[in-house]
């Protein structure tokens, strides 16, 4: 039976708009709607030109923790729109024109040793030169200070950097509609079960946990009562979405996972 694609993080979006960073170069208007997802390949709708491009998944990376002004997906490399598709960014070294009229210009032929022109070069003293590398080394760190303060202070280079995490992703065959025995025919008995009640919206909830520190899963079961729960996922071992599955009446449950305590 084959396996349905790991839901993309960008599905808990639903049609909310977003934007990449950094931009994908010659793609015009920097804000996507997400439309759906493969094993390889996201594909983003442009709210601009409603242009639908394709976005290999090894490239996406993590949703920004905060959506003002806007949602950011990071990128794990520079992208740019060609020829219909996306691809790694190349940068290419332009070379600058000649004059007109500009010809090579042959090497000057090297005099012979005995007749070598000798030079007179004045040697600086040791306390000049000590005192001008001290006055360089004071400005250069003059200048980065001023660029780090003013930076912190107007929210710039740094404040507004995302950081992302890698997703970590487990091939699990399970669906929706398994329970915790399909869960150990394939898995084998776990090395430690746990229970959590849901709290808030989900406090009908009931949450178990089958621990498996061999595969460094944590496989999450939910249901209205005990003897009911089914599989909606697993984590990874330090507690974040490793698999995912469509909930009917829900969507993925991502959500679910990414808002589900440790336990």
């Amino acid at each position: 039976m084959a396996v349905p694609p790991i839901p993309s993080p960008l599905a808990q979006l639903g049609g909310r708009p977003f934007s990449f960073y950094p931009a994908i170069l010659n793609a015009g208007h920097n804000e996507w709607i997400y439309r759906s997802a493969t094993w390889s390949e996201v594909l983003v709708r442009n709210t601009k030109t409603n242009e639908e491009v394709s976005v290999p998944r090894r490239y996406v990376g993590e949703i920004s923790r905060v959506d003002a002004p806007v949602m950011i997906v990071g990128l794990l490399a520079e992208l740019e729109y060609r020829s219909g598709a996306v691809w790694p960014a190349e940068r290419r070294v332009i070379e600058m024109p000649r004059a007109v009229n500009d010809v090579p210009r042959p090497r000057l032929a090297r005099p012979p040793a005995d007749g070598a022109v000798v030079v007179g070069i004045r040697l600086e003293s040791d306390s000049s030169s000590r005192v001008g590398k001290l006055v360089l080394g004071g400005v250069a760190i003059g200048v980065a200070g001023c660029v780090l303060a003013i930076s912190l202070f107007h929210g710039g280079v740094i404040a507004t950097r995302a950081f992302y995490e890698p997703l970590s992703q487990a091939d699990l065959p399970f669906t929706p509609d398994d329970d915790y025995s399909a869960v150990v025919r394939v898995l084998g008995p776990p090395q430690a079960e746990r229970w959590r009640s849901g709290s808030g919206a989900q406090s009908a909830e009931q949450y178990e946990l089958l621990a498996y520190p061999q595969r460094k899963l944590y496989v999450i079961l939910m249901g209205r009562h005990r003897a009911d729960v089914r599989y909606i996922g697993a984590m990874d071992w330090n507690w974040r979405p490793a698999h995912a599955v469509d909930l009917a009446g829900y969507g993925p449950s991502y959500g679910f996972l990414r808002r589900l305590p440790r336990f």
